[in-house]
C-alpha cells in the first residue's frame, strides 16, 4: 500500500513537472503580433521609447527652460514662433517690387552736407534708419505714408520719391554707401503692405508706428 502511495506520488509529481515545463515553454513563445499597436513611454532618463517592427527606437528629447519654469522642446519653439510670423503677414497685401538702397548723400541725391535740404525727404521729415526706416517709393503706387514690411530690412515707411523709382520700384534707405552694397545692394522681393497711407507722413504717424513695432504689436520674420 506504502509502495503503491509512492507510486501515485511520484507519477503526480512528474505530470506535475510536465506541465509546468509546458507551461514556461508557451510563455517563452509567446510573440507580439506586427498589428498590435504599442504605446511609447519614457525610461527613467526622460527618453521615449517605443517598439517598431520589434525595434526599439530611441527619441531623446532636447529641451530648454523659459524663465526659469517652463521646459519646452528645442527646435520645436522656434519653429512655431516662425510660423506664427508667417501667419499673421498673411493678413496684409503682398507686393513684389525690386529694391534698391540709397543715402542721403551725393551718390543717391546729388546733395552735399552743406546743402540745407541734405538728409530731407519729399515728405519734409529728415530721412531715418531705425526700427521703421525712410523708403522712397513711386506714389502712385504706394502713397505717402504707406508703412511696408521688407524682408531683410524691416519696416519702411514711405517719405520719399526717386527720379528713377518708377512703378513698382522702391529705394530702402541707409546711413552710408557701404551699407547698401554690404546690406542690401539690388533684389526683386515680396513686401507686405501694413497699411496703405493718405498722401502725407507727420513726425507723429512715425512715432505712433515706432511704438507699435517696440511693443511687439506687429509680428516680425526671422532676418537672413
Amino acid at each position: 500500500m506504502r509502495n503503491q502511495f509512492k507510486n501515485h506520488f511520484f507519477f503526480a509529481i512528474l505530470l506535475t513537472s510536465i506541465a509546468f515545463i509546458l507551461l514556461s515553454v508557451n510563455f517563452l513563445s509567446i510573440t507580439v503580433d506586427e498589428d498590435t499597436p504599442l504605446k511609447p513611454y519614457k525610461n527613467h532618463e526622460g527618453q521615449h521609447v517605443s517598439l517598431s517592427d520589434k525595434v526599439i527606437e530611441w527619441e531623446e528629447e532636447e529641451t530648454v527652460q523659459v524663465d526659469g519654469e517652463v521646459n519646452q522642446t528645442a527646435g520645436e519653439d522656434v519653429e512655431l514662433a516662425s510660423m506664427s510670423a508667417e501667419v499673421a503677414f498673411k493678413q496684409f497685401p503682398v507686393k513684389t517690387v525690386v529694391a534698391t538702397g540709397y543715402t542721403a548723400g551725393y551718390e543717391s541725391t546729388g546733395k552735399t552736407e552743406d546743402h540745407p535740404q541734405y538728409g530731407v525727404t519729399y515728405s519734409g521729415l529728415m530721412v531715418q534708419r531705425d526700427v521703421i526706416s525712410s523708403v522712397a517709393a513711386d506714389l502712385s503706387v504706394f502713397p505717402l505714408g504707406t508703412v511696408i514690411y521688407v524682408p531683410d530690412y524691416g519696416y519702411g515707411i514711405v517719405m520719399d520719391i526717386g527720379g528713377a523709382i518708377k512703378g513698382h520700384k522702391i529705394d530702402l534707405y541707409y546711413d552710408t554707401v557701404d551699407d547698401v552694397y554690404d546690406e542690401w545692394g539690388k533684389r526683386e522681393v515680396d513686401v507686405y503692405v501694413i497699411e496703405e497711407g493718405n498722401g502725407s507722413v507727420t513726425q507723429e504717424d512715425i512715432a505712433y508706428w515706432e511704438e507699435q513695432i517696440k511693443n511687439n504689436a506687429l509680428p516680425v520674420l526671422n532676418q537672413q
